[in-house]
């Protein structure tokens, strides 16, 4: 019971961690762990429960950091208009509360979704497989065609794709933490510093949401999260464009529950993935990969972990949106905003190099540029999209 236990919740502050702190990734502290640390000095399923907690407790976590501090990684940028919107009205913790509410639906929603995911994955994947570039084209198209501004916006997914080839052709070690860290986070939170953003404070007190509202964001779930876990190079952020389009225009509180519910199972659905057609979607699952094959009594245990640790986290995610809350309004926000950026180009100068650290002044300035442009964010995710597309097209 102590060897279950413990790694769960070493998991879990895991999780806080690299949840709360922008620029550090689940995909780093998993890659870490398992170059520090040898697999054989630990029980197979000892590992597994670790990065199971690690990745689940870091999709209910993260959306902190992107709502009271403009500081998104890939899976929330989306999250920071509306979040952001409704913490300059003194209203953050409330939309804290609804990506919690999204990622619950997303705990729910894979009783339904694992039967059928087992069914079908292993026979259709095959013709995905073959038309897989063809598929992340139309979802690329999908995406472009959200912005008002078109000419901006194939511009904006073209650069973004240029600096992604680049940048994943250099000799950089971690070379997707520079280029997402400057197009995601650093630029977002130079922009929060140039427009002097001031916080009020904030009400904590309960918010009326109709169960009646759920069903789009919950419907949107259920049909594209497994279609994202299969396409690579797909984040939460462009399924959850996707699942907009899919169930009609979402207010603002049903798309950051459907970005909660998509952040978590998408995580969730690709360890499925990999159990079934030994590809990985996700770093965590990745590095699952490097460890074992996954066998039905893995996956039975991984489960598990995913139950047992979202039942662990909500409250505590609940408790720290709470204390940030609370204080968000005392601080500077400039100043806050300036140490991370300190902190945010020192993480990546050790991890990446000098290389890196051109490359996160590079990725910074483009999305900056995006930010003026004032085209949507989810099309630097050209970066992985376009190299992905390269990479599957059959010719």
């Amino acid at each position: 019971m102590f060897a279950l236990v413990t790694p769960l919740l070493l998991g879990l502050l895991s999780g806080i961690f690299t949840g709360l702190i922008p620029g550090i990734h689940i995909n780093l502290i998993a890659t870490t762990f398992l170059i520090l640390i040898p697999a054989t000095l630990f029980p197979i399923t000892s590992i597994l429960i670790f990065i199971t907690s690690m990745a689940i407790t870091h999709t209910f976590i993260d959306f902190i950091p992107s709502i009271f501090l403009g500081a998104p990684d890939d899976d929330t940028t989306l999250g920071v208009l509306p979040g952001h919107e409704l913490l300059l009205k003194g209203q953050g913790h409330y939309a804290l509360k609804l990506t919690l509410i999204g990622s619950t639906l997303a705990i729910l929603s894979l009783i339904f979704i694992i039967p059928i995911f087992i069914f079908t994955v292993p026979k259709i994947y095959p013709f995905l497989q073959k038309m897989m570039g063809f598929f992340l084209i139309w979802a690329s198209i999908l995406l472009i065609s959200q912005d008002k501004q078109k000419t901006k916006a194939i511009m904006t997914f073209l650069l973004a794709g240029f600096l992604g080839m680049s940048t994943l052709n250099l000799n950089i070690n971690q070379p997707i933490l520079p280029l997402l860290t400057g197009l995601f986070g650093a630029s977002t939170i130079i922009h929060s510093i140039k427009s002097k953003t001031n916080i009020p404070p904030q009400i904590i007190e309960k918010n009326k949401f109709t169960k009646k509202e759920l069903v789009k964001p919950a419907l949107a779930t259920i049909i594209v999260s497994p279609i994202c876990s299969l396409l690579p190079g797909l984040g939460s952020s462009q399924a959850a464009i996707i699942g907009s389009k899919i169930t009609g225009k979402l207010n603002r509180e049903q798309f950051l529950i459907l970005l909660g519910s998509i952040n978590t199972l998408v995580i969730s659905i690709s360890f499925i993935t990999l159990f079934l057609i030994q590809k990985s979607r996700t770093g965590v699952a990745a590095a699952m990969s490097q460890i074992t094959q996954l066998t039905n009594t893995n996956l039975t245990t991984i489960l598990i972990t995913i139950l047992i640790t979202s039942i662990l986290i909500i409250p505590i995610t609940l408790q720290i949106s709470k204390l940030f809350a609370k204080n968000i309004h005392k601080i500077s926000y400039t100043k806050i905003s300036v140490i991370l950026i300190i902190f945010l180009t020192t993480i990546i100068t050790i991890f990446s190099g000098f290389l890196g650290l051109l490359v996160f002044v590079i990725s910074t300035t483009l999305g900056l540029t995006c930010i003026e442009f004032k085209t949507n964010k989810s099309l630097l995710m050209g970066c992985l999209l376009i190299p992905t597309i390269i990479f599957y097209l059959p010719f």
